[in-house]
């Protein structure tokens, strides 16, 4: 297929961590790939795939990923462009690098709410007994911090069976904590090989460092990366889980300010939705309720007074219509508030800029700018939904996405894969180094 270049995860930087693996071939051809546990512990022994002797998957014809599958990074492109970066297909090997008796896996989650969470810990637990006959699965508990400083929790399938159907996460979650020698040496002294970790930005970059200590201190452990953000921001891949309940979810705020804004003369129901730094969920919401007047997201600036305000397309709304809905993701118009300033510098436990509540502002300038005007005497209500959107169950569509994330992540794992995280790229499941995630 192709010859790999130099830049292999058996070299080290100057900084100590390993290099990106990039395979290079013809016409342009790159492939980012992913570490491997044979990358630092050469001659490792393989096995049969449990799965070839799996009764399920008896029928299905070509169930194993050939070694040289990759998956496209852009499938838009001209006749004389060169096939671009790709990366490596997901899914079962002919081939596995860990016996099933010798597994011995661990699950933590890390970071904020999202729906599916506990859709992911089922699936992965499930995937592990079922598929590979992996019986020792732990979970940690609290995020993080609980590698050192709580108690772990046996995962079988009877303890998983229903949690699908909850919000929020079984094995409690937290922000930060990413003492990475405690983490590396809880995992050495419980004997894990392999470590499932589902979170957000700050965890993935945690999950970077802990692959990186493993790996230097060359242990048969690999380290799978499933990526949680309700926001949707994620590069690369199409679509972070939980992102379809959220905007499902969202609809309910958004019918409730349509209703309460219509019922009364110039009413404005404001709703603000997630979204730090990019708007999708507001967007996708406005898009699916065709209630709302006027959406404002992070990438679009606005401006308040004068010609082409805000203030002037809301005088203009209500004197047409009676009534306006007005849906505001969080991260929007913050450079307009007057203490941002003081927040710039100031982060949480993950690393995430601290956010002025820009709902209560516009609201509240919406209404100083109409009572100073006298022009027309509004009536405002405001409602704010974030935490009812996190803590709620996924809906249908993202248990499937959910479980056929979980599940690549097994079957990565048990390949060998190392230092990678999970999700469909174009439609097709693959492989992503932890650097080309980072937000």
């Amino acid at each position: 297929m192709a010859a790999a270049n130099s830049n292999s995860n058996s070299n080290s930087n100057s900084n100590g961590n390993s290099k990106p693996k990039i395979v290079t071939g013809s016409a342009g051809y790159v492939l980012e790939d992913v570490p491997h546990l044979t990358d630092y512990i050469p001659h490792l022994p393989t096995y049969s795939n449990p799965l070839q002797d799996n009764p399920a998957y008896s029928v299905v014809k070509q169930y194993f990923v050939n070694v040289d599958d990759t998956v496209a990074q852009k499938i838009v492109v001209h006749k004389n462009s060169p096939r671009g970066t790709h990366f490596r297909r997901a899914g079962p090997r002919q081939r596995v690098y860990f016996e099933s008796d010798a597994v011995h896996a661990c699950i933590v989650t890390c970071g904020g709410l999202c729906p599916g969470l506990n859709t992911v810990i089922r699936e992965i637990v499930c995937g592990l007994h079922h598929m590979y006959g992996v019986k020792k699965v732990l979970g940690i508990d609290g995020g993080y911090r609980g590698f050192y400083a709580r108690n772990t929790v046996p995962l079988t399938p009877k303890v998983v069976n229903d949690i699908h159907k909850r919000g929020g996460t079984i094995l409690g979650t937290s922000r930060g904590g990413h003492d990475k020698s405690k983490i590396v040496d809880s995992i050495q002294d419980r004997g894990i090989n392999q470590v499932y970790i589902i979170g957000g930005d700050g965890t993935q970059k945690g999950a970077s460092v802990i692959f990186e200590e493993i790996r230097r201190r060359g242990l048969k452990v690999a380290v799978a990366g499933i990526p949680k953000t309700i926001d949707n921001d994620i590069p690369v891949i199409d679509k972070s889980f939980g992102f379809d309940t959220a905007v499902e979810e969202a609809q309910r705020a958004i019918n409730a300010a349509h209703v309460e804004s219509e019922s009364i003369e110039n009413g404005i129901g404001v709703v603000k939705l997630m979204g730090r730094y990019s708007g999708f969920i507001a967007m996708h919401a406005t898009l699916a309720s065709r209630d709302v007047d006027c959406c404002l997201i992070p990438e679009l600036p606005f401006y308040l007074e004068g010609p082409g305000g805000l203030f002037e397309y809301i005088e203009k709304r209500l004197k047409e219509n009676g009534h306006m809905v007005l849906v505001i993701a969080e991260g929007a118009g913050q450079d307009l508030l007057s203490e941002s300033i003081q927040s710039l510098d100031k982060q949480d436990a993950s690393g995430n800029k601290l956010l002025q509540d820009v709902g209560l502002w516009i609201s509240q300038k919406i209404k100083d700018h109409f009572s100073k005007q006298n022009k027309m005497v509004i009536n405002l209500k405001y409602i704010d939904p974030t935490y009812m959107i996190r803590a709620i169950p996924s809906n249908a569509s993202d248990n499937v996405y959910c479980t056929l994330l979980a599940q690549s992540a097994v079957h990565g794992a048990m390949a060998g894969y190392t230092g990678f995280t999970v999700g469909p790229v174009n439609g097709r499941h693959s492989y992503i180094p932890f650097y080309v995630t980072d937000y």
